[in-house]
């Protein structure tokens, strides 16, 4: 018998912290995400992380999410103050919600939006979501190489996501 249920689904993980990658390695800077967890991957020996790279959000990045205690995900960021390299986290909650009021996609929305949607549906979602951003300047060129100060950021970053595991959840925020 099928469900349809979120609340039904059964969880083929033991970890309790998701670390994604979030980008697109093949949109300049937007790949960092995926950059970043490359060079955290080899540094974690704990079982109870995962660790995913990920092209996707709204509803389908948050079905990824289901089970989860925490998640760190890691992205390419652009706001009108930042520098390009320019590393910094943040809880989710922290971030404007772009579809409020309104659709961010014709066929999505926010992660936001569908974390919301998730959780009244039953989902088994994370309460602890924290965000490594990197300040990006080339998210839309066709390239698979990084801006030299994007670049410069993998170090950083690293050790951003690295503290951030290595601390209980609770006192992340």
């Amino acid at each position: 018998m099928c469900s349809n249920n979120f609340a039904d689904r059964q969880l083929d993980h033991p970890a309790t912290t998701l670390l994604i990658g979030l980008g697109n390695p093949i949109l300049g800077d937007d790949g960092i995400g995926w950059r970043v967890i490359e060079a955290v991957q080899s540094q974690i020996t704990d079982p109870a992380v995962t660790v995913r790279r990920f092209s996707l959000g709204g509803l389908s990045l948050m079905e990824q999410m289901i089970g989860y205690q925490r998640v760190i995900l890691v992205d390419s960021i652009q706001t009108s103050d930042g520098s390009c390299g320019e590393v910094m986290w943040f809880p989710l909650a922290a971030l404007p919600n772009p579809s409020t009021g309104h659709s961010t996609a014709a066929h999505d929305t926010s992660l936001q939006t569908a974390l919301e949607v998730g959780r009244n549906l039953g989902a088994n979602l994370p309460e602890h979501i924290t965000i490594v951003a990197i300040e990006a300047e080339r998210v839309f060129d066709f390239s698979d190489e990084l801006s030299p100060a994007v670049a410069a950021a993998i170090p950083e970053a690293v050790e951003t996501v690295l503290k951030l595991l290595a601390e209980p959840v609770a006192a992340v925020f």
